[in-house]
């Protein structure tokens, strides 16, 4: 599966969705990035049923602000239009693979009850 390209303009709309969302801030100068683009690629080639997105921090600085990205590459993941993991640094296969396991693994009602404690 091709990753979906982000902006500011079309974030609310794919992240707010049902399912899950892998979102990877990154940037073009960036050697982590590039090193860690194609492992991310790779990675969705097997799940087809993730949405796999990136963020180009350079073209879009108003997402970066908005969700505070101050290392890149960053991986974001959204299930069912709550953020259930954001951390920087360039994952290798195996990690980004138990990153998806146990996002799908998430109670999601126990995540939204939790939420509406806080």
């Amino acid at each position: 599966m091709a990753t979906v390209q982000l902006t500011e303009e079309t974030f609310d709309e794919v992240a707010q969705g049902e399912g899950i969302v892998l979102i990877d801030f990154w940037a073009s100068w960036c050697g982590p990035c590039m090193r860690f683009g194609p492992v991310y690629e790779k990675v969705s080639e097997r799940h087809p049923d993730i949405v796999f997105a990136k963020v180009d921090t350079e073209d879009q600085p108003g997402l970066s602000a908005r969700f505070d990205v101050r290392s890149i590459p960053t991986v974001m993941a959204v299930r069912d239009g709550v953020i259930v993991y954001a951390e920087p640094g360039a994952l290798p296969e195996n990690s980004l693979e138990s990153i998806i396991e146990q996002v799908r693994a998430l109670d999601m009602d126990e995540i939204r009850s939790r939420l509406a404690q806080s």
